[in-house]
């Protein structure tokens, strides 16, 4: 089954996080990135046009033989999906309309929620202001795994599993770690997801919805697309919590790959963050990535790398019994 992760716990800090303190270094000597601030003028348009693109598409490829469909579910389904996941990521910072029109953005995050089957939109952006705000604190930053991941996937095949399960753990993981009341407006999201998944029933049939639904679920798990969930802060390199990822991938991935750059300066939208790094490139001569799968197939090969490879904040909390060679062997 692999050969069986080293780390037993995370690496505790107990500073604060790195990127306020670049943000403020990085403006007093290059004043010039404030300019970058503010929405993308074209995001508001591309979000519909994708969406549009991907029901359209739903229909037509709902009528293919299943085995086609289920590839089609993972290449093209999982992308797009995983591109509208991402477009909600930027709209959670108020990045398609700016932040003189929250509620316009909450629409536009309604919207590019609609093909993903499974209102988040709402529920992203409550979560992940505080992964910003509190990057690696042990309770605030739901990003990070739970002890029980560390301790459960423990090798190569159960890092795979993990992989696989990515999209899961995302969804749940928030609601043990810090539970929080459900909001109006998560309601509201949750009653405009399921009204769309009727309409996309009744219009277009059931398979055209599970192949939506399954893009979902295979484009966050193991594919190349949802490289940046591990690329982003699992510590590779011992000391460093965030990489950037300057590849290909980036275009349809709304940039996320400069997540230095994005960390930094969570109010420059993602068609100027490629600027932030021209402006400043002293600060983010750092190591990086070419390739989010080969990020994905390291995590899952090397035994140095698993859930624990996180820095926290805090104190080191109860966690589950560590392994012992009796309890876990390789197979």
């Amino acid at each position: 089954m692999g050969q069986v992760v080293s780390l037993r716990d995370f690496d505790y800090k107990y500073d604060d996080e790195p990127h306020a303190s670049r943000r403020k270094e990085i403006l007093a000597k290059y004043p010039k990135i404030k300019e970058l601030f503010g929405p993308d003028p074209y995001m508001k348009w591309l979000v519909p046009l994708i969406v549009i693109f991907q029901l359209v598409t739903s229909y037509y490829i709902a009528q293919l033989p299943g085995p086609i469909m289920f590839f089609l579910a993972w290449a093209l389904a999982g992308t797009v999906n995983h591109n509208l996941s991402l477009a909600m990521h930027e709209i959670s910072h108020n990045l398609a309309f700016g932040h003189a029109s929250p509620m316009w953005n909450r629409f536009i995050g309604f919207v590019a929620n609609i093909p993903l089957c499974v209102p988040s939109s709402v529920t992203f952006k409550k979560y992940h202001l505080e992964h910003h705000r509190y990057q690696g604190d042990a309770r605030l930053d739901v990003d990070i795994p739970t002890h029980l991941e560390g301790y459960l996937f423990y090798n190569t095949f159960t890092k795979l599993i993990w992989v696989l399960l990515q999209p899961l753990f995302y969804t749940i993981r928030p609601l043990f770690v810090h539970p929080k009341p459900v909001e109006g407006l998560e309601v509201l999201n949750t009653v405009w997801t399921i009204g769309w998944n009727y309409l996309i029933y009744q219009i277009s049939g059931g398979w055209a919805l599970a192949y939506l639904a399954g893009g979902t679920l295979l484009g966050m798990g193991l594919h190349p697309m949802a490289g940046h969930f591990i690329s982003e802060h699992y510590t590779f390199i011992k000391g460093q919590e965030t990489y950037s990822y300057y590849g290909p991938l980036n275009y349809l991935a709304w940039n996320v790959g400069y997540h230095n750059e994005h960390h930094d300066f969570p109010y420059v939208s993602w068609s100027r963050l490629p600027k932030v790094r021209e402006i400043a490139p002293e600060y983010y001569q750092m190591p990086h990535y070419d390739s989010w799968s080969g990020v994905i197939y390291k995590y899952i090969t090397d035994p140095e790398i698993g859930p624990y490879s996180r820095i926290k904040r805090g104190v080191a909390e109860q966690k589950v019994p560590a392994a012992t060679s009796e309890t876990k062997k390789v197979e």
